[in-house]
């Protein structure tokens, strides 16, 4: 049964800048374009060091960078279009572009989750299992576990994007700063409940990544409270990785709460702000948290930059 008249939609609006930004578009310009400089900057450095140090090829560090490149990935289906409409009289994307954002977006979000597992089994063996540690994370398991952190997500928001391509619509104004499925299918004539439970179930699986983290982690604990070393190694590598888990995982909770319990009482600025916090607060905290508290890294960063330095002064 049709609800509403169908819609050939061609284009959508993207709703979420309010007039009052119009007056301050400079400066939040300036202010987005420094944020996604800062990205890619800290991004891009931790990338750069840790292929090009030797030092650095062990599976712990290999896990960081696919995080950091996911980082780089995901922003990169935001931040340029925003900056655009920062500075546009009209906030139009089209509805292939539409599409490839809610791909690009929540593809890094899910991939995120994917590492931050992936990573946290590698802990769990390092200090868990330390002798069997080589025999197990052998080249080839690294490889496999790449594969998983990439291949699932890209399936999950491949299914995600084209249950929603088939919906027919009845509208093409998003309430937000950027695409998002759930927006999207809000918009459909039909009924949607198949895509609702698709993506209650991708939802559901990937929070229970943080379950099986939290699992791990109690393990961890349970092994290196036993030792002075023990602790001293948990504090170093396992609590960056904490520290990011939290922070993703809130992140998309905010974004989560504002597309599907999200009021259209609330402050447009404080509805942005819950949609923004995935897509700026991550990107910059987790490469600068292993950045700064792993020893290793930390080092390998200040030798590259100094040396630099030495060659320009020369």
């Amino acid at each position: 049964m049709e609800l509403k008249n169908a819609t050939d939609v061609s284009l959508f609006t993207l709703s979420g800048l309010q007039d009052e930004t119009k007056e301050r578009k400079y400066v939040l310009f300036s202010v987005t374009l420094f944020c996604y400089f800062l990205i890619m900057l800290i991004n891009m450095t931790l990338i750069v060091t840790i292929l090009q140090e030797k030092s650095l090829h062990e599976p712990m560090y290999i896990f960081l960078c696919n995080l950091c490149i996911n980082g780089l990935y995901g922003t990169a289906g935001f931040y340029p279009k925003f900056l655009y409409d920062l500075l546009s009289e009209y906030h139009l994307i089209s509805y292939t572009g539409c599409f490839l954002q809610v791909f690009v977006i929540y593809l890094s979000v899910t991939c995120d989750f994917s590492i931050l597992t992936v990573m946290a089994y590698d802990r769990y063996v390092a200090i868990c299992k330390p002798l069997e540690y080589n025999a197990i994370m052998t080249w080839q398991t690294i490889g496999k576990l790449i594969v998983i952190c990439w291949f699932p997500p890209f399936v999950c928001e491949c299914l995600v994007v084209s249950m929603s391509n088939r919906l027919t619509l009845c509208g093409s104004k998003i309430d937000k700063l950027y695409c998002e499925n759930w927006s999207i299918v809000r918009l459909s004539c039909y009924s949607t409940t198949l895509n609702n439970v698709i993506g209650y179930v991708i939802i559901l699986t990937y929070l229970g990544h943080v379950f099986f983290i939290f699992i791990s982690y109690i393990e961890l604990m349970k092994t290196c409270l036993k030792s002075a070393a023990g602790r001293r190694k948990f504090m170093q590598t396992c609590l960056p990785h904490l520290f990011s888990l939290i922070n993703v995982t809130v992140a998309l909770l905010f974004d989560l709460m504002y597309s599907r319990y999200g009021s259209r009482d609330m402050p447009q600025g404080l509805r942005n702000l819950m949609a923004l916090e995935f897509l700026v607060i991550p990107p910059i905290l987790n490469p600068l948290i292993y950045g700064i508290q792993l020893t290793k890294v930390r080092e390998a960063v200040l030798r590259r930059y100094t040396k630099r330095n030495r060659i320009i002064v020369q």
